[in-house]
């Protein structure tokens, strides 16, 4: 009854229908990504320095070779290993045996030479072009290693998402767990938690990562947990806030009185109560482990190539800022700032949602 309630209120908020659906909307994409973007290798990797720092919209032919480990192309939630040379050509000529290419960017009249025994001895000439060579659309063109743009903002938003989770579950245990006991038992447990909250508190959150980041070593988890570790402090004092609150309420003295467990109190009676407002405060911990991760992965610290984040794909365009091709920096740029804002506007609509008064 609460939960349809509160979502009635919701509904009313066209802003935050808004922002749930592209939350949702990036979420699914970040699920699906290689079965959405065209660059369906891992990491959506595939480099063609040939064309690189194109703008949205390019396209040119590519001619791709195939390998000895070539595989049969199916359903995977994580990216295939290409083993074919893909060649972006400007010009190419079809001879009996064999196929004369000029690379993409290739000023002079010089050719290359591919024989037809390097593909599958079964396939006509005809089929051979049909098959390997393709006209590929860039949609919102390449890096400055010639990889498509667009596959790697996709694939990098399992970053931001998988961090966001990540870092919100983990402030989520550590908060609950010394916010209850400090906010229940009180006395000199609740100022020694109190005292280590306000100590957390105080160290920059950036700093802080970076220091646990080294301590753990770089990798891909180890940023995962060094976010979630700065951010339960909030948790843990609006919890204790709320419980030292519950506790003084006439229910639950009666409890006692009744001769509750202690442990039957705070699941049954006292955390049904923190739920709505950790709700609120874990959509604005999302935002603001996105904004961490994009901070640390600009520094070098976070996700290591080839793994695309949209804050390793600022870092490696921002100095394209000044050379004409803006796009390169503000398309990852522009993605942080709309899923950041799409939670905030989220949180605060909830917000506004669960308050018993309105």
């Amino acid at each position: 009854m609460e939960f349809k309630r509160t979502f009635e209120r919701l509904k009313k908020d066209v802003w935050a229908i808004v922002s749930l659906t592209y939350i949702l909307l990036i979420c699914f994409t970040a699920v699906f990504a290689y079965q959405i973007v065209p660059d369906k290798t891992e990491n959506a990797n595939q480099m063609h320095l040939s064309i690189h720092s194109q703008p949205p919209g390019f396209s040119c032919k590519i001619l791709m070779i195939p390998g000895p480990l070539e595989t049969e192309k199916k359903f995977s939630l994580s990216g295939q290993i290409n083993s074919s040379d893909e060649i972006p050509i400007q010009e190419i000529i079809w001879k009996e045996d064999a196929i004369f290419f000029k690379r993409y960017g290739n000023a002079t009249n010089y050719f290359e030479e591919v024989s037809f025994d390097l593909f599958p001895k079964e396939l006509s000439k005809k089929e051979i072009e049909k098959n390997y060579l393709k006209n590929k659309y860039f949609f919102l063109g390449t890096d400055k290693y010639g990889r498509d743009l667009f596959s790697r903002l996709i694939i990098g938003s399992r970053i931001s998402i998988s961090i966001g989770f990540v870092a919100v579950i983990i402030s989520l245990i550590l908060g609950l767990f010394f916010g209850m006991i400090a906010g229940f038992y009180g006395g000199w447990i609740d100022r020694f938690i109190l005292w280590l909250i306000n100590v957390v508190w105080s160290i920059p959150t950036l700093l802080m990562v970076i220091a646990i980041t080294l301590a753990l070593g770089r990798g891909f988890w180890q940023v995962f947990v060094a976010v979630g570790l700065t951010m339960w402090v909030e948790v843990a004092r609006l919890t204790r806030g709320l419980v030292k609150t519950a506790k003084e309420e006439l229910f639950i003295k009666a409890g006692k009185i009744l001769g509750f467990s202690k442990g039957r109190l705070i699941l049954n009676h006292i955390l049904p109560i923190t739920i709505a407002p950790l709700i609120v405060i874990s959509t604005s911990n999302f935002a603001s482990a996105i904004l961490v991760e994009s901070g640390l992965s600009f520094l070098g610290i976070g996700a290591q190539p080839p793994i695309p984040s949209w804050g390793s794909m600022v870092k490696d365009h921002f100095r394209y800022l000044l050379l004409g091709k803006p796009f390169l920096t503000l398309v990852p740029g522009i993605a942080i700032m709309t899923l950041v804002l799409s939670f905030m506007i989220l949180g605060n609509s909830l917000r506004d949602a669960l308050d018993v008064r309105n």
